[in-house]
């Protein structure tokens, strides 16, 4: 088959790589429909995580069952399904407490050894613990096939930032970071009750899409600059939750400056030294609490499939271009460059 592999940095590549095969009683092999390049997959393509030459990689995908191993009772051949980006078995301590990305037999698409989902097909273990049947009729209907796509990582991120964030009904909630999580972020926030969604970005087409997903204001200034408006926004005391969905320094420092005092900071942004942007002492002082991290979106399927599949949550416009599986290494060039959003792929 066909699959993306990354070798260096910038040098990602489409090749032919061995056929998945069963290899556990309870592996199925998925044949992936749609696949897409996350915000995280940069990090590798820049050289800023480190992968091994000829590693795959991808981890946000949905497909149809081809092939399933005589322990897995919960699929069969045919069945449309989506993945989270971590396999877990669904039976440990962590998994029955719904941390499911701590599961103790789990692992993440593309680690070394195994398949990504950015390409044609996947082994998935612990298929039962891992899948999730989705209707067969979405299958042949786009927009939703693309919005269920979500489920495999950014909407559920996003659900748990605001879960992270303390958002409840007549909260004022903002979010930094204007990427496909920020965005389901603000998604998120709205199908939590909040009265108030400050969404800060620069770019139209992203806050227009914050806009049309709950957003009540956008803040386009960064910095200082960007602390004064949120606070005049709320009578000078800052958001009751924020988002902090980029993991650099100054979105951290950003995040902590704009809670309001006894707020929470809702952190899903990959750490890339959003360390250093945290002031204990001002967390101290004010109160503030830090909650988050690897989102367990296994745990958050069952719940956020009905609003997809009934329309309440259509999470597809984060999805600005299509591409073959030979178009990959153009859709990284394209993220890279933030010339795109978000790049789905079609095996």
């Amino acid at each position: 088959m066909r699959a993306t592999v990354i070798h260096a940095p910038h040098d990602i590549r489409v090749e032919e790589v061995p056929d998945p095969a069963i290899q556990q009683p309870t592996d199925v092999v998925l044949r992936v429909l749609r696949a897409c390049i996350c915000g995280s997959d940069l990090w590798a393509y820049r050289g800023e995580s480190a992968r091994k030459s000829g590693q795959r990689i991808g981890h946000e995908f949905l497909g149809v069952v081809e092939e399933a191993g005589p322990g897995v009772n919960g699929f069969a051949v045919g069945d449309l399904v989506v993945a989270p980006f971590v396999w877990s078995d669904g039976t440990c301590t962590y998994c029955a407490e719904g941390l499911t990305t701590s599961c103790t037999q789990g692992g993440f698409w593309g680690s070394v050894g195994s398949d990504g989902g950015q390409g044609e097909a996947v082994r998935v273990p612990f298929a039962d613990g891992t899948l999730v049947k989705l209707p067969a009729a979405a299958a042949s209907d786009d927009r939703l096939l693309t919005a269920l796509l979500a489920l495999s990582d950014v909407l559920g991120t996003g659900h748990h930032a605001a879960l992270g964030a303390g958002v409840k009904p007549g909260s004022t909630v903002a979010v930094v970071g204007d990427g496909a999580v920020g965005l389901c972020g603000v998604m998120a926030a709205k199908r939590l009750g909040a009265e108030r969604i400050i969404a800060l970005g620069r770019h139209r087409s992203r806050t227009d899409i914050a806009l049309a997903f709950g957003a009540t204001d956008i803040v386009a200034e960064r910095g200082e600059a960007a602390l004064a408006a949120v606070r005049e926004l709320t009578r000078g005391e800052g958001a009751h939750g924020v988002i902090e969905a980029v993991g650099t320094e100054q979105s951290m420092r950003t995040a902590i400056d704009i809670v309001r005092d006894g707020g929470s900071i809702g952190y899903v942004g990959v750490p890339h030294g959003s360390a250093t942007g945290l002031d204990l002492d001002a967390m101290f002082d004010r109160n503030i609490a830090l909650r988050g991290g690897v989102a367990p979106v296994r745990t958050y399927i069952p719940e956020l499939l009905p609003d997809v599949l009934d329309g309440t949550l259509d999470p597809s416009p984060v999805f600005d271009l299509a591409v073959g599986l030979d178009q990959v290494p153009g859709g990284y060039k394209a993220m890279d460059e933030r010339t795109a959003l978000k790049v789905i792929i079609t095996p």
